[in-house]
């Protein structure tokens, strides 16, 4: 039975999941929640993540939610070196997936929430919120810029989770023109990963239809 990833196609969290089951040859069902019309508040729903927040993955009787956690489960599931060959290699992924949940991806979201989220309630966008986000966005970029100066992937020089999740915020960057296009390094690796792995660049052309779509239906321009 095939392990059942719930989310919005445009969600950057769900792209990270489905890209990484691609690379990892998982056995995966995508069953779409429209976060637009707000599904991720049924009871049903919040009965498998009470944050009412996407993706959730179910396998059997067993739930797991954040996208992080999924990945490491369905490596350590298909047997992947994704997660890791070495012990110290599996640590500098986690290192990595801890600094992305932490310094990098939260002010993503929160800039998406603010520039376009609100959008589609109605509510004005808050410059001072924008501002702070880009700030941190600006501080965690500049390391990993000086990172991937070095380095053609996060961890080892191939690919590995940790380039999964800290490539998140690029599903929204010219959306929300939060700062990473202002780093080289930082570009150039997210072409070398829409070059090279085939899931992430399907997904990102689903993420942006999904996006774009429902900006044009809602009558928002950005």
């Amino acid at each position: 039975m095939a392990i059942k990833i719930y989310g919005d196609p445009g969600s950057g969290s769900r792209r990270r999941v489905t890209a990484a089951a691609a690379a990892m040859g998982s056995d995966i069902e995508i069953v779409d929640i429209d976060l637009f019309k707000g599904e991720s508040h049924t009871p049903a729903f919040l009965a498998l993540n009470p944050h009412g927040l996407s993706p959730v993955m179910v396998d059997g009787d067993f739930v797991l939610y954040e996208s992080a956690a999924i990945n490491l489960y369905l490596a350590e599931k298909a047997g992947s070196d994704l997660a890791g060959r070495t012990a110290r290699e599996k640590y500098e992924i986690l290192q990595w997936m801890f600094w992305s949940g932490e310094q990098w991806r939260i002010f993503a979201t929160l800039t998406f929430d603010e520039v376009i989220g609100k959008k589609f309630i109605g509510q004005p966008t808050d410059g001072t919120i924008v501002k702070l986000a880009a700030d941190k966005i600006r501080t965690a970029a500049t390391v990993l810029d000086a990172h991937l100066a070095k380095h053609d992937y996060i961890v080892g020089d191939r690919l590995t989770l940790a380039d999964f999740d800290i490539a998140g915020p690029f599903s929204q960057n010219e959306r929300t023109k939060i700062p990473l296009n202002e780093f080289p390094n930082l570009v150039a690796w997210q072409q070398r990963l829409l070059a090279t792995v085939p899931g992430w660049a399907a997904t990102k052309r689903e993420v942006d239809d999904r996006i774009d779509g429902a900006l044009e239906a809602a009558g928002i321009t950005l």
